[in-house]
């Protein structure tokens, strides 16, 4: 721990000094977002509902607890489809995840969307406007939930979703490279609706409106909060255990994620015993990285991650997962508000 947060530190020097690009790269993404607005570069819209998910911040929001929420939200009356860029995978082009997809072929969220909705399409495209012609020509789906394209302006969703992460919000930040946004905070005014993940539970009417303050959403856009919800069980294709039977043991916390704290803070108030071996977001894991890991009795990692380790524990019963789900305060008014727009477009 003492040399992450050497490393973090020297990191956060490295970034001070880049201070001078800040307004560089502002300048660059303010006039790429206003040549949409003003549509002297062309968006395009669709007939059906485009809904997008995404935030100005790199990474760490809970976008894929987002996009579960929604499909689980309007799976029982609609043809969902999902369209990702598939980051990291090791393919190209536009793929339709079948029974021959793997984290490798299509990307690891996108694998986990596959393997827990299987009557939902799944599909990937960098090109989301190629993506979406592709899905409607062969899947016809009633809806399509855009994963991690608010900044994919060919694009015109029909409802913007916007992502800040609580103890981080955009309001605080600064472009990069010095700080974590893709494009300056006057881009929130896109979204229809604002979500603060990653909230403590519970958290104060008081420190709402606080939050709502720094935010300054624009009088159209509603602002909810969002909790993340742990399961009492952890799983894999054998079963499952309860998390209180890793109570008189010492496990290995396996993190692949943009931030694991929330995670390793919420199995350390289970006063559960373990080491924490954590990786950058997405990571791909070495065959020595593999072969160290298959020496541990008891692996316990996020869903993300699972699928990506999946393919070397196939003969083993050591590695398992932790679901979360995705829990919206004030639930009613949000589904009241993406029926509104779901109502109108349709007709």
């Amino acid at each position: 721990m003492i040399i992450l947060a050497i490393d973090f530190a020297i990191m956060k020097r490295l970034r001070n000094l880049l201070l001078p690009i800040v307004p560089i790269y502002y300048a660059v993404t303010w006039l790429r977002n206003t040549l949409y607005d003003l549509g002297w570069k062309s968006s395009t819209s669709y007939q059906i509902p485009i809904i997008c998910v995404g935030n100005l911040s790199v990474g760490g929001t809970g976008k894929t607890p987002t996009i579960e929420y929604l499909i689980r939200l309007l799976i029982q009356n609609h043809k969902i489809a999902t369209l990702s860029r598939g980051y990291k995978r090791e393919s190209s082009g536009f793929i339709i995840a079948d029974e021959n997809a793997t984290a490798t072929s299509i990307g690891d969220e996108p694998f986990q969307f596959y393997k827990k909705f299987k009557d939902v399409t799944v599909a990937v495209d960098a090109d989301r406007r190629h993506g979406i012609a592709k899905l409607m020509a062969q899947k016809q789906p009633d809806i399509i939930l855009l994963d991690d394209a608010f900044q994919h302006r060919k694009v015109r969703a029909g409802f913007n979703i916007l992502l800040t992460a609580y103890g981080n919000l955009y309001s605080d930040d600064l472009v990069l490279p010095t700080g974590n946004l893709r494009e300056p905070k006057s881009g929130a005014n896109r979204a229809d609706v604002i979500i603060v993940t990653k909230c403590p539970e519970p958290l104060s009417e008081a420190e709402q409106i606080s939050i709502i303050k720094r935010l300054k959403p624009l009088p159209n856009q509603n602002v909810f909060f969002s909790f993340i919800m742990y399961s009492e069980h952890i799983f894999n294709e054998q079963g499952n255990l309860a998390l209180t039977d890793l109570n008189d043991e010492v496990f290995t916390l396996v993190s692949g994620i943009a931030n694991p704290k929330p995670l390793q803070d919420h199995l350390e108030s289970k006063g559960l015993k373990f080491e924490h071996l954590s990786f950058k977001d997405h990571h791909h894991f070495t065959d020595e990285e593999i072969l160290s890991l298959k020496k541990k009795n008891r692996i316990l990692t996020t869903e993300k991650d699972y699928v990506r380790l999946l393919p070397y524990f196939k003969d083993s019963n050591a590695l398992f997962y932790l679901p979360i789900e995705f829990k919206i305060e004030q639930s009613k008014r949000f589904e009241d508000v993406l029926h509104a727009y779901l109502k109108t477009s349709l007709q």
